[in-house]
């Protein structure tokens, strides 16, 4: 007989999502990735410290591949979905949502500098774009769940999720122990 286990539905449903956060399409992808991470990584560890980063960067790439996952839904095109891209476009985003005034330049062209706002402001135009105009270089609807993901969080979700989380693992630990007593296959603490 088959039982109902959230905790397993749930993982079995998350995880391809998870572990998309980890993929990349091209060795160029993946480095350009890095460098942005490696770039922002300390603004948005001064912001949120270690462990908020992990569980924003985590759940930015749950977040970007479903809504690109949705976005492939209602447009017909089903390329892979990384979210890769999208958390770092959180990362991005967050960074630049709280810091507008920041100077940014492009790697090739340090003469050039900007806002850290009018970078956000042009990206996200370029991905609203693409995702409007059916361009197919980036996953736009990733980068765009992203971007709007990390400038919701530094916004209203640190006060609304990271500030108030003991409630919740609290209501997490009860579930675990539950189906550990009923034979859930939960790990006993």
């Amino acid at each position: 007989m088959l039982t109902f286990k959230p905790a397993n539905w749930l993982f079995s449903l998350c995880s391809p999502m998870l572990l998309s956060t980890f993929s990349h399409f091209s060795l160029f992808h993946m480095a350009a990735n890095m460098y942005v991470l490696w770039s922002f990584s300390s603004s948005i560890v001064s912001l949120l410290g270690c462990e908020q980063f992990i569980a924003v960067y985590l759940s930015a790439g749950v977040i970007s591949t479903f809504v690109s996952y949705v976005a492939k839904m209602v447009t017909g095109r089903f390329e892979p979905s990384l979210g890769a891209s999208g958390a770092i476009m959180t990362v991005l985003a967050a960074v630049c949502t709280k810091m507008p005034e920041a100077k940014l330049a492009i790697i090739f062209l340090p003469m050039f500098t900007f806002t850290a706002g009018s970078a956000l402001k042009a990206i996200i135009a370029f991905d609203t774009a693409g995702l409007a105009l059916g361009w197919r270089l980036f996953d736009h609807a990733a980068h765009l769940g992203g971007a709007l993901f990390g400038m919701w969080y530094v916004t209203y979700g640190h006060e609304l999720i990271w500030k108030n989380r003991e409630p919740l693992v609290k209501a997490w630990h009860e579930m675990r122990t539950k189906n550990t007593g009923k034979g859930g296959g939960g790990r006993s603490n």
